[in-house]
């Protein structure tokens, strides 16, 4: 199945694709194809897009060059009750020869005549159709030619090709937006996005009469199914958006309010074109809605704050900014909005995320944004075609603001999920071992920047890493964490002393980026481990309230924690007995490796 915002696959990929549907026992999608020109190799794209949308395509193929017959005189097998889609392929190069290659020698009384006939032709066969079948009718217009054969002359001339075929298209526009279910497909939007090198194979079309090469192809189906997907009420309702790397660069727990790239510059301004387009969506009708791994208190800061932001809170109509799985909050914003979940459009930039969803919420249509690569951000949603409607109402409009105000009736929670086998199915292998000159500097940028995850926020410098890491009271930790998405370095950090028999944790904190999978509840498990093997009898923990860390509150107390007293320190005390509580599993981590060298891969 294609997924939104990625290259349509080759024809060899499709090809075998539904060489291993075949047999699937899927509703039938009839659709019928009139031209004038060769459009047999497009059949395999119309197959392949309607299989992705739970269809088997039968596609009737009208005869070649027999469009006005079949839709004036009649074509029973080819028009009738049960067919879905009418395309009707009848280019420039077919319909007017004069128009087409002859024009620099056409007086204008000449080119206006011509005009009249294709628009009478048009009439015809739209009227035609109509009263053979009520199917849609999707018309592929008539694409600016690409080499006028009035040059450069053309664009200053009132009755060149390329206010001709503007005409042209108006008339097309005009005739088909007069009956239901008719529509024009824009055939200069599937030319433009390609370019004509990838659009055309002039040389098929000397031998054949078959202008499109099978990029073209496959972008004319793409395009049509954005049709099709309305007709068959598969057109997607709700966009859920990340925050972080997503509609601004950078974390904002971690890099703060002014921290975060979101400006007029490079690649601050990636950002807002993106968010530029989601406000367009909004004002086309889709539910716009968050799901991001934040404190809560930090995104709407970032809303209301930053002179930057194009969207704003009245644009979202639902969220979850919490540190559960976004799998499980997918669900509880679908029930809360009162729509399926397969109406819903989860866009992200982590791999791990979108994968959580695809493999724990299949039914949710997944967008991953490239990491590093903002500038194709608002192409790439742009170009999905997930939210696209052939007719934009009055209530499409106005839907942001009616589920604002729903989004106040509606809060509750959906059913509980298990993580265990698709947390198992990413092959986690994790790496623990001391600090070394090779991740002291890592180290201390993770104390430096921080916050959220951070059990006491305390910052050091290098030096101060490389004291404790050379001090016989003190044991500093790194942990990094791979998985078959690959290696995403080191990713936690815990700084210990040892007070006699006691084992203190100065600094515990690990990466937003892999919380919720079970590393930070590993690295603890591990910490008591390497305690214990130090001589230590009591671990004792801090947690220091700051603004950006109230997730971590109640982490000691979940972990067998017990609260205790301890006069220093500017937080609350836990402690746990190393002597007799039982460790921990491994949990869903397929390997843990404690290494003893010091010695960090890089």
């Amino acid at each position: 199945m294609i997924d939104a915002g990625t290259d349509i696959p080759s024809i060899i990929d499709i090809e075998e694709h539904l060489a291993a549907r075949e047999g699937s026992i899927l509703p039938v999608l009839e659709l019928t194809v009139l031209r004038n020109v060769v459009i047999e190799p497009i059949e395999p794209y119309l197959r392949y897009f309607a299989d992705g949308m739970g269809f088997a395509a039968k596609v009737h193929l009208g005869q070649f060059d027999n469009l006005l017959q079949e839709a004036i005189d009649g074509a029973p097998e080819l028009l009738h009750k049960d067919i879905d889609v009418v395309f009707v392929f009848a280019p420039l190069s077919a319909l007017s020869p004069l128009l087409d290659r002859q024009m620099a020698s056409l007086s204008s009384v000449q080119i206006e005549e011509e005009i009249m006939r294709l628009k009478t032709l048009f009439n015809a066969i739209v009227d035609g159709i109509r009263k053979q079948t009520g199917a849609m009718i999707l018309w592929h217009g008539i694409e600016t030619p690409v080499f006028p054969t009035l040059g450069i002359q053309d664009a200053q001339l009132p009755f060149g090709q390329a206010a001709t075929t503007r005409l042209l298209n108006d008339a097309l526009r005009e005739k088909l937006g007069s009956i239901a279910n008719g529509y024009l497909v824009s055939m200069d939007a599937c030319l433009s996005r390609l370019g004509a090198r990838r659009f055309y194979d002039p040389r098929y079309w000397l031998i054949a009469k078959s202008p499109y090469a099978r990029d073209g192809l496959a972008e004319i189906a793409h395009e049509d199914f954005k049709f099709i997907k309305a007709l068959k009420g598969k057109t997607k309702k709700c966009l859920v958006l990340d925050c972080d790397n997503t509609i601004w660069g950078g974390v904002v727990g971690e890099d703060g309010l002014d921290g975060i790239k979101l400006g007029q510059d490079y690649p601050g301004l990636a950002y807002i074109e993106f968010q530029k387009e989601i406000v367009s969506l909004y004002h086309r009708g889709v539910i716009v809605t968050i799901c991001s791994k934040n404190n809560e208190a930090d995104v709407w800061e970032v809303f209301e704050k930053h002179p930057d932001m194009v969207i704003g809170r009245k644009h979202i109509a639902a969220w979850r900014i919490n540190w559960g799985d976004k799998a499980e909050n997918l669900r509880e914003i679908a029930s809360e909005l009162n729509i399926g979940m397969d109406s819903l459009v989860f866009v992200d930039d982590s791999d791990f995320e979108i994968n959580l969803v695809r493999a724990r919420a299949s039914e949710v249509r997944t967008i991953q944004l490239p990491k590093d690569r903002p500038a194709l951000y608002r192409w790439i949603l742009a170009s999905s075609g997930v939210f696209d409607l052939p007719r934009l109402t009055d209530e499409d409009r106005s839907r942001g603001r009616l589920y604002e105000a729903e989004v106040q009736r509606r809060r509750e929670h959906s059913e509980t999920v298990d993580l265990e086998s698709y947390y198992r199915s990413l092959d986690m292998k994790v790496e623990i071992g001391y600090a070394d000159s090779y991740s002291i500097p890592r180290i201390a940028q993770q104390t430096q920047k921080t916050n959220q995850f951070n059990l006491t926020t305390r910052r050091y410098s290098e030096a101060d890493i490389s004291q404790f890491a050379n001090s016989k009271h003190y044991d500093v930790f790194w942990i990094r964490v791979a998985d078959r998405f690959g290696d995403m370095g080191i990713v936690g950090t815990c700084v210990l002393r040892y007070e006699a028999t006691l084992a203190i944790v100065d600094t515990l904190l690990v990466s937003c980026r892999v919380l919720g999978r079970g590393v930070e509840e590993l690295f603890l498990n591990e910490i008591m481990r390497a305690a214990s093997r130090y001589g230590a009898h009591t671990l004792l923990g801090e947690h220091i309230p700051s603004a950006k860390n109230s997730q971590v509150a109640d982490f000691f107390p979940r972990n067998g924690f017990i609260p205790t007293s301890r006069l220093d320190g500017k937080g609350s005390w836990f402690s746990f007995d190393l002597t007799k509580t039982p460790m921990r599993d491994m949990g869903a981590f397929s390997s843990v490796h404690f290494r003893t060298d010091q010695t960090a891969v890089a």
